[in-house]
């Protein structure tokens, strides 16, 4: 079994582009809006919600709403999906797309710190995908009080844990770079979950929550 990993190229990852399922008109419109969005990412957003037959998802961090839009179209029928968010600003861009794709009704956007609206959530296992991509230093946070809510089996997905490399680059010292790697260790040492990181965009590490 060669065990090697191939360095994802520039050439490389737009042949990986080219042989998925390409974005419609309204997500490529929305994914240059967005700029720093690569389409690949929602297109696994949104297969991995379908294949697990997801009725209920959330999400922390929206932006623009590239990655709610792709969890919507993934759910199961009346499924729904909650968004934690602070910016009113950013969110309207993704509220306005949401409506022309057709998925509002499945998304539920509540504009106030992450940590307080989960925390406010029944302590119940109801979810069955969440996706995290907010402020660094709160993943540990996000990630608990998600984990308590996922029922066993569930899945969830963690954005930018490779930092563009620099997780690697022991020069790097800043405050976000050192708060994914600290995340990524309390990951890969949680013994509730099984867990895989991949080269997807930033970095995609999926969670899955053990029976």
């Amino acid at each position: 079994m060669n065990s090697k990993v191939l360095p994802l190229d520039a050439a490389l990852h737009e042949y990986l582009s080219a042989h998925r399922t390409p974005d419609d008109a309204l997500l490529r419109e929305l994914r240059e809006e967005t700029e720093r969005r690569l389409g690949d990412q929602g297109t696994f957003l949104r297969m991995l919600v379908s294949a697990i037959g997801t009725r209920r998802a959330v999400e922390v961090g929206t932006f623009t709403g590239y990655s709610a839009l792709s969890i919507a179209r993934g759910l199961a029928a009346g499924g729904r999906l909650l968004c934690c968010d602070v910016s009113e600003e950013w969110t309207a861009i993704a509220q306005r797309y949401w409506e022309r794709a057709g998925v509002a009704d499945r998304i539920e956007l509540r504009i106030a710190p992450a940590a307080l609206t989960l925390r406010a959530l029944p302590a119940e296992p109801v979810f069955d995908f969440a996706f995290i991509d907010a402020d660094k230093a709160g993943y540990p946070v996000y990630y608990e009080e998600i984990l308590s809510r996922l029922r066993p089996g569930g899945l969830i997905g963690v954005d930018n844990v490779l930092w563009s490399g620099d997780v690697i680059r022991p020069d790097k010292q800043d405050e976000n770079v050192t708060a994914i790697r600290k995340f990524n260790d309390l990951v890969a040492a949680d013994v509730r979950v099984d867990s895989v990181m991949t080269p997807i965009a930033d970095g995609l590490t999926l969670v899955r929550k053990r029976g």
